[in-house]
């Protein structure tokens, strides 16, 4: 049996493993596949812009960008203005999407020195970790998996970091009770965000925060569009909530995904009817937009999920 961190990591990235053969598109939809939400980053690009004072090149870096759809969306639809100082990167461990304009950079590992905006759109979720679950006589350890069959066992207990990251932010108070050791996530953003010289990086993804831990954790699988046990065996999307609370340093704006993607003019309101007689081609168009806008800002779905702004050397307003 293995520690969960390094099943996941096998699981997801390793040679033959979920993120590297198959396109994440056929087993679940995000929102950075969303016409909306490349609308949205196309209004935020212009206001970072601006406060940055409208730099030579603008850099654009999708971290996980599984099919690149946000990043064609954006060489797409970028106005006069932005489109000719754009630099748009995507990153993954999957090949580069046959797709892809030319324009779009691919590669497996973050650029530094970007000016501009670093989006990490359900990344986080995916990043491997450990699981620890407290037993009846109160010692809190390690769970290990079967990666073949997802059966769970008992480890050793925890130490090191390990213990420190639960005792600082997941503290596990009764028996039974689990928790998704987040130190990973911590260190993976912390390096995203050191790529960032002048700009945002921003994370999307579903999390919680201290006073609201879920008590059995949120480790799940997710195939072909449906829920399923995780197990770590190469076939299974593997993911888990993030912990927001470690991630925010001085200057870090957390909103729902709700209010951030409303306060960049994606509302989900429905066009006038009166406008399919007047327009019918246009109706449609803005009728298929707002039902697109209303699912990322549905709180029981997409819109479940949490902005997490990290300006850097640069003044926003909220």
């Amino acid at each position: 049996m293995l520690r969960w961190r390094d099943a996941m990591h096998e699981a997801l990235y390793g040679p033959g493993g979920f993120f590297v053969t198959a396109p994440p598109s056929a087993h679940f939809r995000t929102s950075a596949q969303t016409v909306p939400m490349a609308r949205a980053v196309l209004r935020l690009l212009a206001h970072l812009d601006t406060a940055l004072g409208t730099p030579g090149q603008l850099d654009v870096v999708d971290v996980g960008a599984g099919g690149g759809e946000l990043l064609t969306a954006l060489a797409a639809g970028a106005p006069d203005e932005l489109a000719g100082r754009l630099r748009l990167v995507g990153v993954d461990l999957a090949p580069r999407p046959p797709t892809l304009p030319s324009a779009v950079d691919w590669r497996p590992d973050v650029p530094a020195g970007l000016t501009g905006l670093l989006l990490a759109t359900e990344w986080l979720d995916n990043v491997p970790l450990d699981v620890a679950e407290r037993d009846a006589d109160g010692t809190v350890r390690l769970v290990l998996v079967d990666p073949a069959t997802g059966a769970e066992a008992p480890g050793p207990p925890v130490d090191g970091r390990d213990a420190a990251w639960l005792a600082d932010w997941w503290p596990l108070d009764r028996p039974g009770t689990r928790a998704e050791i987040g130190w990973p996530r911590d260190d993976a953003w912390a390096a995203a965000v050191g790529a960032v010289t002048r700009g945002l990086a921003l994370a999307v993804d579903y999390g919680h925060r201290r006073d609201g831990r879920p008590p059995l954790g949120t480790l799940t699988g997710y195939r072909q569009g449906r829920q399923v046990p995780p197990v770590p065996d190469g076939s299974t999307d593997l993911t888990a909530h993030v912990a927001w609370d470690p991630l925010v340093r001085p200057g870090t704006v957390l909103r729902s995904q709700r209010d951030a993607l409303r306060a960049l003019g994606v509302t989900g309101v429905r066009p006038p009817l009166s406008a399919a007689d007047t327009d019918p081609l246009g109706y449609l168009r803005d009728l298929a937009a707002a039902t697109h806008a209303a699912e990322l800002t549905d709180p029981t779905g997409l819109g479940g999920h949490t902005w997490l702004y990290q300006p850097v050397g640069v003044e926003l307003s909220p």
